[in-house]
């Protein structure tokens, strides 16, 4: 069968516009440039560190802090929202990857009545439009391309937000702890302090002393009974947070918090002290209701830092954009399409039947566009652009600087926290023992009140400033964590959609087969996006 030179010219046509499909303009997105990092930071990357970053909260041995983040991860609604934002990204993927095909496909048609003078027509037409424009310089690829490090982007954003989480999780159930912790030493102190007043009292009631002792007592004892109520604000506060952290109402976050572990250790606080009531002892250590952080090595995992997902975020932002300016570029050559419509289209007089035997209509070409005297416009849009590509890597270069700023920060305040808990055992266990000498020779008429007074004050002081010690130690190991980008591995193979919000999708919506199982993360070893990219393609 011959075909029409028409034809022929059509199919040459593009053919050879297909050869030159393989252009794409703009650069191919290196990454960012290698950074300087201390120089002290170790440069291997070490297996154990990995997995020590990865679900480093089980270091505490700390039951009710691993349930807390594991409910967290799965109930938490800023982490949802961010799941959510993953599936819009995936969506705007699949958008930009469909516009390598034909761009409009549209069925339209009309019928109508002309009136003209006297006369008047019925009018009908239907007609199937098609067109294509080939993506010849790369314009759709690079748009693909976008479109797909913004989606990894989102990938890496949820995994952030998943640091953010443990680590706050983390953070208020120690400050929890600590609170809890001072409260009972408050609460044992307001104790002695009430044993004080009674001895005082009595040595007033018999002429020993002077009313000036009573009144002092009572000044202490009731700043100590004011201070009490600051610590249980506080360690409210810190419950209703892990509350918002884990979806929950202050009221369903208290069983959790009281497990019997912890109702055990808190007896056992009480039983020590009416067991010593006339001597006070600094042995309550062991016994500390702050979980124990684990030791921290001296020197940091450089690779580690690297690999946070923050700075993969800032990362693929940057690749997004590169591929933008590919995309730009395009406007400076011409763009070629095919089109072709076929459809019928009759006019007949009014109240005569339509006859379509002689009105089917076809055509189909190649055709061309070209923004020739534009090029200022388009060129300073290719600029702008770069521009923003270039904003973005200097981003990335900030974020890097940050993150080390936020990993030394954490490693030198470990560092002076460490010896200052030292510094202040020594000093409770001296307020202890000068309490107990000073109790003995105020009662043996040795000593004046006011250094006894000054010896309970000295002592409920250094207790309390120890456990702040003890909780500043534990949080500055969440706070190093944190900056190093662990704790995203506990969604690891979760869904980040949850099962509610997909039915109420579902309802509204219709999703297909896509959300039929929940969607879930890549399984990757790291965090990488090239990682991420080839678990998605498998």
């Amino acid at each position: 069968m011959m075909l029409s030179p028409y034809v022929q010219k059509i199919l040459i046509m593009t053919s050879v516009l297909s050869l030159t499909a393989c252009t794409v303009l703009g650069p191919d997105f290196e990454g960012p440039e290698p950074v300087a990092l201390p120089s002290h930071w170790t440069k291997q990357d070490t297996q154990q560190a990995q997995v020590e970053t990865e679900r480093w909260w089980t270091q505490f041995n700390d039951p009710s802090l691993n349930s807390l983040i594991d409910t967290a991860t799965k109930q938490n609604l800023n982490l949802e929202a961010a799941g959510l934002r993953i599936l819009q990204s995936r969506m705007v993927l699949g958008i930009s990857d469909s516009l390598r095909y034909p761009q409009v496909q549209q069925v339209s048609g009309n019928l109508a009545r002309t009136y003209n003078n006297e006369h008047s027509f019925n009018s009908s037409n239907l007609s199937f439009d098609a067109g294509w424009e080939m993506d010849v310089w790369g314009k759709y690829a690079r748009g693909t391309e976008s479109a797909q490090a913004s989606y990894y982007a989102m990938i890496a954003s949820y995994r952030n937000v998943a640091v953010s989480i443990t680590a706050e999780v983390a953070r208020n159930y120690l400050n929890y702890r600590t609170f809890q912790e001072r409260i009972l030493l408050s609460e044992r102190n307001i104790e002695i302090q009430k044993r004080v007043l009674r001895i005082t009292q009595a040595q007033f009631d018999s002429g020993d002393v002077t009313e000036l002792d009573v009144q002092q007592a009572k000044t202490q004892l009731y700043s100590t009974q004011a201070s009490l109520s600051a610590l249980q604000i506080g360690m409210m506060q810190s419950k209703n947070a892990l509350a918002v952290l884990l979806g929950l109402l202050p009221e369903q976050v208290s069983p959790l918090l009281n497990s019997s572990e912890i109702q055990q250790k808190v007896a056992k606080y009480n039983s020590d002290y009416n067991a010593n009531r006339s001597r006070v002892t600094a042995g309550y250590d062991d016994d500390s209701l702050i979980p124990k952080p684990p030791v921290l090595a001296a020197t940091v995992d450089a690779s580690l830092v690297l690999r946070r997902p923050d700075l993969q975020v800032a990362e693929l932002q940057a690749h997004a954009q590169s591929a933008q300016i590919g995309a730009a570029k395009t406007e400076l050559y011409p763009s070629f399409s095919l089109f072709g419509a076929i459809g019928i289209n009759s006019t007949v007089p009014a109240g005569d039947s339509f006859s379509f035997s002689d009105s089917l209509t076809l055509s189909a070409g190649p055709s061309f566009s070209w923004n020739v005297f534009q090029y200022g416009r388009v060129k300073n849009n290719v600029r702008l652009q770069d521009a923003k590509l270039q904003e973005a890597l200097v981003n990335y270069n900030q974020d890097v600087l940050e993150a080390v700023q936020e990993v030394s920060t954490a490693m030198s305040s470990y560092s002076i926290y460490q010896d200052q808990k030292k510094l202040r055992f020594d000093s409770v266990e001296a307020a202890v023992r000068a309490f107990n000498i000073s109790m003995i020779q105020y009662q043996n008429g040795q000593i004046t009140f006011e250094r006894l007074l000054n010896s309970v004050t000295r002592m409920t002081q250094n207790e309390d400033a120890y456990a702040q010690v003890k909780g500043n130690l534990a949080n500055q190991v969440v706070a190093l964590y944190k900056a190093l980008g662990g704790g995203w591995q506990a969604t690891t193979g979760m869904p980040f959609v949850s099962q509610k919000n997909i039915d109420q999708m579902k309802d509204r919506t219709d999703w297909g087969d896509y959300l039929d199982d929940a969607p879930t993360l890549p399984d990757s070893a790291t965090s990488s996006p090239e990682s991420i990219q080839k678990k998605e393609s498998e």
